[in-house]
């Protein structure tokens, strides 16, 4: 498996090349890159091989996630959002659909996860959309709010209410009454292809309920973030990789006053703080993946831990990155300049830092 991932690292690298300060500056990924990774298994790298997957385990998953969000955090989002729908119809789809749907994620079909609403951000119990029945047919209508990859997905996850629970919903994007608005200029991950969905009595085959439906709207908001949230924690070890490099580079090749920048003490006690964010992030990501692997009980608290401490590490270490280069790393598009917008969002999409230290704190007090 170590010999796939290593090739998928030698093949995304090469793909990508110098492109994501353009594609930054674009707002869009190319339609053509996106689909050589989809087809590549790329996007899903957790779907099992008896589906046509790659099959990794999230160790693996993890240090490809991050290799990709040091590149491109925008493309990063893209596998996330993949790996996301994959994951939950793996573990809340029946045998047929899991049957159907996985292989067609695992080699090129895009999916997105629309989860949050107008109303409904960090608190998804809110949700309004809904989903009804009309004999042998689904009613859904609603409204989702910042959709990642939605404006490259084949197929949308919604997420709605069914009477008194829940239910996620496979929406083809081609589906009446489907309809997509670009969030225009967003702050960080600005290629991820962020859109609005609005939902219009869009009618569907009983089918496209993973599972049936009718389950808690806990279970189906969690089984989802779980794989959020780990690979958002992978892509900010990257976000803090890709910045130490540049920090190192520019730090060791630029002098003032006689001596080279990363020889004066304050530069480089950045450059030591940037390692150590690095090395934390990793080794939580890491317990966090080993966990996922042996699925230990604690799963849900070491998944929340990687992913709340390796943002905010993302997020200091990015703003020290963009302080050692100075204005060689202020510039739009810049790997530092790039890497502080998309941090920041790191803090709060999948579960806000706010949420995050109390899902923390709820586990702290059930230990003592």
């Amino acid at each position: 498996m170590r010999e796939a991932v290593a090739a998928a690292t030698v093949a995304v690298t090469a793909l990508v090349g110098d492109q994501a300060a353009d594609w930054d500056r674009a707002g869009r990924l190319p339609e053509g890159v996106v689909r050589k990774l989809g087809a590549a298994g790329y996007l899903t790298a957790q779907i099992p091989t008896a589906y046509g997957g790659p099959g990794w385990n999230s160790a693996d998953s993890g240090e490809f996630t991050a290799h990709v969000g040091s590149l491109c955090s925008s493309l990063r989002s893209v596998m996330t959002s993949g790996g996301m729908a994959a994951w939950t119809v793996e573990r809340l789809g029946d045998r047929a659909q899991s049957a159907e749907l996985l292989p067609r994620l695992a080699s090129g079909d895009t999916a997105a996860v629309a989860f949050s609403e107008p109303q409904a951000g960090s608190d998804l119990s809110a949700i309004e959309t809904t989903v009804t029945l009309d004999g042998d047919t689904l009613v859904l209508t609603g409204r989702k709010k910042w959709v990642t990859a939605a404006e490259y997905a084949d197929l949308f996850l919604v997420v709605a209410r069914m009477g008194e629970e829940g239910a996620v919903v496979v929406v083809p994007r081609t589906a009446p009454g489907v309809r997509l608005r670009r969030v225009t200029d967003p702050l960080g991950c600005r290629a991820a292809g962020h859109a609005d969905l609005r939902l219009d009595e869009v009618r569907l085959p009983l089918s496209s309920l993973l599972g049936g439906g009718r389950q808690p709207l806990s279970l189906l908001v969690t089984t989802a973030l779980a794989y959020g949230r780990i690979s958002v924690a992978w892509g900010c070890v990257g976000i803090l990789r890709a910045c130490l490099a540049a920090a190192v580079e520019h730090a060791g090749s630029r002098h003032q006053f006689g001596r080279s920048l990363g020889r004066h003490q304050l530069v480089a006690r950045h450059l030591a703080d940037l390692w150590t964010a690095e090395q934390i992030a990793a080794r939580v990501c890491e317990y966090a993946s080993r966990r996922w692997d042996e699925n230990a009980a604690d799963l849900g608290t070491a998944i929340v831990l990687a992913k709340y401490v390796s943002a905010g590490q993302a997020a200091k270490g990015a703003a020290a990155a963009v302080q050692v280069l100075a204005s060689a790393g202020a510039q739009d598009g810049h790997v530092v300049a790039r890497a502080y917008r998309d941090a920041k969002l790191m803090e709060i999409i999948e579960g806000s830092n706010e949420v995050c230290q109390l899902i923390l704190a709820d586990h702290a007090r059930s230990r003592t």
